[in-house]
């Protein structure tokens, strides 16, 4: 079984389109605007947007250096390449060298007319314009990826969940049985959702708000502070009440990973228990100062990743399914 995706049922109703205006106006070549449309059809309304505009110059760009070299010089094979060796270095240059090949077609139906007359240079940008329009109109409508973020959202929260409850359950019963499977699929899920919620940006030409790539964006930076707290936690000793605190704290974040922004409540206790921990008493054995420095530096990396929820104001609720939702 193959899969028909909306992109591929776009290209083929918009060149069906695009080739029945432009024979039905009765244009020369009008093939060449079907060609258009499915070149300017692109994944996001942005970088069809650009695509078209690029394709449009660069065709532009062609006609004129057409007439100077075809009407200018011969209508020969090698002047087609003489030309190429200007028109193409001017194109990227004007940063529209995305429009080459569709300018290139253009050239060859000038050729092959053997003259440069109004109706012809009237017809091409005819061609020109259908394909283009045609491509921006198929691209107006793009399917919402917002259910598919919110799944990542989901999935991404309970891989962090689990890496936390693995932590606890090493600081409180030093169990080491933890296959790290969460490590790698947290990463990837990570870069497939920043990758999507980027996408979604592009497809929204007035939302300056891109809260989903912020939301993954801080996930990243706070999953790194997680990758750092994993050799440190390996140092401490499953006895001993300071120990137990930090994992009670850390239990406690495991319970409310989601992505609403109470983190304040969490830094409270967390700056509460760095001041007991501080004040303890001075270490009177090397053992007991390597513990000490990694129960702070620890404590620290856990204020980072705080700091970090903190700092972003939390996602909309979800419309598709009610699901209930914590402080971090």
């Amino acid at each position: 079984m193959f899969r028909i995706g909306y992109r591929t049922i776009k290209t083929a109703i918009g060149t069906a389109a695009a080739i029945s205006l432009a024979q039905f106006l009765g244009l020369h070549n009008f093939p060449s605007a079907g060609i258009i449309t499915i070149l300017c059809i692109k994944v996001t309304k942005k970088k069809s947007l650009q695509a078209s505009w690029n394709r449009f110059l660069a065709c532009l760009i062609a006609m004129v250096f057409s007439t100077i070299f075809f009407e200018g010089i011969a209508y020969h094979p090698v002047i087609i390449g003489l030309m190429l060796l200007f028109f193409i270095p001017t194109v990227v240059a004007v940063k529209a060298q995305e429009g080459i090949v569709t300018s290139s077609v253009i050239i060859l139906h000038i050729y092959s007319a053997k003259q440069v007359t109004l109706p012809l240079l009237l017809n091409e940008t005819s061609l020109i314009m259908i394909g283009i329009g045609i491509a921006l109109i198929m691209n107006v409508y793009m399917p919402s990826m917002e259910k598919k973020l919110y799944e990542y959202q989901e999935e991404i929260e309970k891989h962090f969940s689990s890496i936390l409850k693995e932590i606890v359950r090493f600081l409180t019963k030093n169990v080491c049985d933890w296959d790290g499977k969460e490590i790698t699929e947290t990463s990837r899920l990570i870069a497939e959702a920043k990758s999507l919620a980027f996408r979604d940006v592009e497809n929204h030409f007035l939302r300056h708000e891109d809260l989903f790539y912020q939301y993954f964006e801080m996930r990243e930076k706070q999953f790194e502070i997680i990758e750092r707290i994993l050799p440190l936690v390996t140092s401490l000793p499953a006895t001993g009440i300071h120990c137990q605190r930090i994992a009670d704290f850390i239990e406690e974040l495991s319970e409310n990973v989601h992505p609403h922004n109470t983190a304040h409540v969490y830094l409270k206790k967390l700056d509460e228990m760095m001041k007991e921990f501080k004040e303890m008493e001075l270490p009177k054995t090397r053992e007991e100062f390597e513990v000490r420095a990694a129960l702070i530096q620890l404590t620290k990396e856990l204020r980072d990743y705080l700091l970090l929820k903190q700092s972003f104001k939390g996602l909309k609720k979800r419309k598709f399914n009610q699901v209930t939702v914590s402080p971090f």
